[in-house]
């Protein structure tokens, strides 16, 4: 098994797409980072909708919009790769659009937009793991892939930090930055389309049939349901349990979440390239690991006393962020060795959909297992993990003799360590 044992800049951002793909990215991420998080306040105070109007609007554009995966998968396996990029973010440009078309009280408005700002909010990380899968092969496109993540959250806490600045100017000032989204997204839309990557069928296995069923690795989709709880754990489970539970200050809530995002900048490509002298499945079990244990540490620190409990949480933090890195840099990168060349949108759309499902029903499942307490939360999101790390860890991969399957990328030899 090939691994990737030092970072190369160049040869990352060639492997990641290229120079115009990778500012087109961090284009996407700035101007996504300016409206997302702030698209609830922006429904109640510029629209002037009901918090729960506007929170079930969202919840709604982001359940629907998963129904766009299949096609997407379907567009992707047809060999269209930077034109999907392209196309997922030209949707979010309708959906601003609508957003700054919608008059004060239209709350169906305000869900159309949610709804195509949700389309392309799911349709991009298939899109970019196929681009990113078609460029690089093997180690090197697990740390492309890493890249593309880091290179990401770096514009998203940027366009939120900038956001927050120019929060005091009120109603004027959120408008402003949704246009401005709708701006970078349009360039970052002809950034994509101008590299014209499209992947070449012929170059695939002559076995493989691009009619075929994708690898329906059920395990490993329903395990990742569960894993993507620990994305929401510093936006929707600390919070919770810090201002609610253990009554700390909000500052607490916001120093874990920049801790967050300023460890997975630095340390998702090395943590990835680190870890790349094992089998993907092999660290994918590994993050489970990793996760349940923080969960365990939350459920131990929430224990202490009021002076100690806050602090003790934001520490477990840390390990909490660390299994999100492993994660995050196994797992995709598992379904893209996983998933013969001609049936890798299909794949990857698959495993969006249980990304996006996941991130849609964990606040709800989070917030109900806080109501009946510390020991419910932690305990359940803990033991549901490791179940999850064991699934991953015990399935068989499709294709061959011993559970391999040939690899994600175009003419690659079949791959047994996954």
């Amino acid at each position: 098994m090939a691994t990737t044992t030092k970072i190369r800049a160049r040869a990352l951002v060639r492997a990641s797409g290229g120079p115009r793909y990778a500012v087109a990215l961090a284009v996407d991420a700035l101007g996504t980072g300016l409206l997302r998080p702030f698209l609830l306040l922006y429904g109640v105070t510029v629209l002037r909708l009901s918090a729960p109007a506007t929170g079930i609007a969202m919840t709604a554009g982001v359940v629907v919009a998963l129904a766009c995966m299949p096609a997407v998968g379907r567009w992707l396996d047809r060999g269209a790769r930077s034109a999907v990029v392209a196309a997922s973010m030209l949707v979010r440009v309708v959906g601003v659009v609508l957003l700054l078309a919608a008059p004060a009280g239209h709350v169906w408005l305000f869900a159309g937009a949610a709804l195509f700002l949700g389309i392309g909010n799911q349709a991009w990380p298939a899109a970019h793991a196929a681009v990113v899968a078609t460029v690089a092969h093997g180690r090197e496109r697990d740390a492309a892939l890493a890249a593309g993540r880091a290179l990401r959250n770096a514009g998203l806490g940027a366009g939120a930090l900038l956001a927050a600045a120019c929060l005091a100017g009120g109603t004027t000032a959120l408008q402003a930055l949704a246009a401005v989204t709708g701006l970078a997204y349009l360039a970052a839309a002809a950034l994509a389309w101008s590299v014209h990557l499209h992947a070449r069928p012929a170059a695939a296995p002559a076995r493989d049939s691009a009619d075929g069923p994708a690898p329906r690795m059920r395990a490993l989709l329903a395990a990742n349901v569960v894993y993507v709880f620990c994305l929401n754990v510093p936006e929707v489970a600390l919070p919770l349990v810090l201002v609610t539970r253990l009554h700390a200050s909000p500052a607490w809530s916001a120093a874990v979440f920049v801790a967050n995002t300023v460890l997975v900048v630095t340390l998702q490509v090395p943590v990835t390239v680190l870890m790349s002298r094992f089998s993907r499945r092999t660290v994918l079990a590994v993050a489970g690991v990793v996760l349940a244990a923080s969960y365990l540490g939350f459920l131990a620190a929430t224990s202490l006393g009021h002076g100690w409990a806050a602090p003790a949480v934001a520490a477990v933090s840390v390990v909490c962020t660390i299994g999100e890195i492993i994660y995050a840099g196994s797992a995709t990168a598992l379904v893209t060795a996983l998933a013969p060349a001609p049936v890798l949108g299909r794949a990857l759309a698959r495993f969006q959909l249980s990304t996006g499902f996941g991130l849609a029903v964990s606040p709800a499942v989070i917030t109900v297992l806080a109501s009946h307490g510390s020991a419910a939360l932690w305990g359940g999101l803990a033991a549901a993990t490791l179940v999850s790390a064991s699934a991953v860890a015990t399935e068989k991969d499709q294709g061959s003799p011993g559970g391999a399957v040939a690899g994600g990328g175009p003419s690659r030899p079949a791959a047994r360590d996954r």
